[in-house]
């Protein structure tokens, strides 16, 4: 027979009210008490159902997860994928489900989000960055909804934001260029009104300037953070010369696209043209050559996340942002000089 949350409160000789709190670790109980209840759930191995958990905070323990943007990111995105599941982890180890939200049924029945947080009465909701944000996102985060974004700066009462520091990005890239003395650098950014894209892009030459290397106005090219944007990016690039020493692709979906097109053009990487992506996607490690890249800590952002929503929902905190130190990671794509000829030597 299945055990109640009645059944324990009558063995621990408690009310029912008593046991949900223990549940749901709120209000002031005994340690006594807490460890009378405790064991008996552990003796009886009662499962709390999903309405005994929410008894006493009348909550759902339900977060919504938004893909927002007009052009949102899919499911398998390579650097959004690893971000979801390390929340989605987390979030589950706090005693959450995850409620998903159909951007497309959004569109088409013009509802809100805000709305259907409500309908379901969501705890909270996290957001993850696409392009072309639409008003229901604004709404939502100017709401009393606990909300954290991933790649979204949000800024209302009850919303905190994670992100990487897209700022250092660039500036790692380019220092370390500058410190292997290539100075003929060329940029591929995402669409030209990206926020993130343009915090690196803007970052690139603040930091090009400071080193007084070169750039050049058709160095500068602008895809859509996939493959084949890349591709005509690079080809672009190489439509005229003098060639650049080195690109630097916002997203290593791109810098994939071009190493095709260098190599299209009888050209070597790292030994005519060195390319550096962002992101640190798995295909990294088995692109020929290798990529190197600016590593986002994938992983940590996800628990960052969760865990500030959790905070939020609780009350624990006040609203904040936290940018993520990203992480440079050289491989044969831009290995230089002797270092480059050991790599061919040991293979």
């Amino acid at each position: 027979m299945k055990l109640t949350i009645k059944d324990i409160a009558r063995m621990a000789g408690v009310s029912p009210g008593t046991v949900s709190k223990v549940i749901n670790n709120t209000g002031s109980i005994s340690p006594k008490t807490i460890k009378k209840i405790m064991k008996i759930i552990e003796d009886t191995g009662y499962k709390p159902s999903f309405s005994a958990k929410s008894l006493a905070t009348k909550r759902s323990n339900l977060i919504g997860l938004i893909y927002a943007g007009e052009v949102n990111v899919e499911f398998n995105h390579p650097f959004f994928n690893q971000v979801v599941n390390a929340f989605k982890s987390a979030i589950g180890k706090l005693g959450y489900d995850i409620l998903i939200f159909s951007n497309n049924e959004f569109s088409n029945d013009r509802e809100n989000y805000l709305k259907r947080c409500k309908h379901f009465q969501l705890d909270g909701c996290i957001l993850i960055a696409g392009e072309h944000l639409e008003e229901a996102v604004y709404e939502l985060d100017q709401s009393n909804i606990p909300c954290v974004g991933v790649d979204i700066e949000l800024s209302g009462p009850s919303s905190s934001f994670v992100t990487t520091d897209n700022s250092k990005v660039s500036a790692k890239v380019v220092e370390h260029l500058y410190l292997n003395s290539i100075k003929e650098v060329a940029f591929i950014g995402g669409p030209e009104d990206s926020i993130i894209s343009n915090i690196r892009k803007e970052a690139f030459i603040n930091n090009m300037n400071q080193f007084g290397m070169t750039m050049r106005d058709h160095w500068m090219q602008y895809g859509d953070y996939f493959e084949d944007t890349g591709y005509k990016s690079m080809k672009q690039i190489l439509a005229q010369r003098p060639f650049p020493q080195a690109v630097f692709a916002a997203s290593d979906m791109m810098a994939l696209g071009a190493i095709r097109a260098i190599k299209e053009a009888g050209l070597k990487v790292p030994e005519d043209i060195k390319i550096i992506g962002c992101d640190d996607i798995e295909a990294c490690r088995y692109s020929d050559p290798p990529l190197a890249t600016v590593k986002q800590d994938k992983d940590k952002m996800g628990r960052l996340a969760a865990h500030m929503l959790h905070d939020l929902i609780n009350n624990n905190t006040e609203p904040s942002s936290v940018l993520v130190d990203p992480e440079l990671v050289i491989r044969e794509s831009c290995l230089v000089g002797t270092s480059y000829m050991k790599m061919q030597t040991r293979g």
